[in-house]
């Protein structure tokens, strides 16, 4: 696991363009505002470029790669075709699977299982449907947060931006590899629950 995530503040801001078809984003950390990755979707084909200008955008199949600002890959999050219900596989710096979310059927606001390689719970990302504040839970225990920071009303209004802050509480040790999982998840929650 690279050495990024065992930091517990992630700033995650989406990289804001007009007619912009692939997932950009920057994370930074909160306290010195340095760029500490970069997600970005580089084999975005035509097909599926034009269909993220569609009521089709949900549905598109995607490959964020997490890297740092020197170009060491972190992980990659990816998802084929989603016709009703999601599931995004998490791969580490190596390419290796480390495993995955599985969207639940009936939410409100926006749920998913974050699953490892043999299909255990790692933890349940919970949402509320009247906001964009989301929890990873382990049965009682938040694992993480995440909410949403308001960019500026204009911003807000004329570009489909998303901020969000995520939290690691700092009972999940710095080598857990669950930390992948919900760093991976952040970018899942704009991606699958919120277009």
């Amino acid at each position: 696991m690279h050495a990024v995530l065992g930091k517990s503040l992630f700033f995650v801001k989406e990289q804001v363009a007009l007619f912009k078809a692939a997932n950009d984003y920057d994370i930074l950390d909160p306290v010195t505002n340095a760029v500490v990755m970069e997600c970005r979707e580089p084999n975005l084909g035509f097909l599926t470029k034009m269909l993220r200008f569609t009521d089709y955008k949900r549905m598109t199949p995607f490959q964020v790669e997490v890297r740092t600002p020197a170009g060491q890959k972190v992980l990659t999050v990816k998802r084929g075709i989603s016709l009703v219900l999601s599931k995004v596989e998490v791969l580490d710096e190596n390419d290796r699977l480390v495993g995955y979310f599985k969207q639940k059927l009936f939410s409100i606001g926006g749920r998913f299982d974050v699953l490892d390689t043999r299909d255990g719970i790692v933890c349940t990302l919970q949402g509320k449907w009247t906001s964009w504040d989301f929890r990873f839970m382990q049965g009682d225990r938040e694992l993480a947060s995440v909410s949403k920071k308001w960019a500026g009303l204009g911003k807000e209004l004329f570009t489909s931006a998303d901020n969000y802050m995520l939290s690691i509480n700092s009972t999940v040790a710095a080598d857990n590899p669950a930390r992948i999982l919900i760093v991976a998840a952040v970018m899942c929650i704009d991606m699958v629950l919120k277009e």
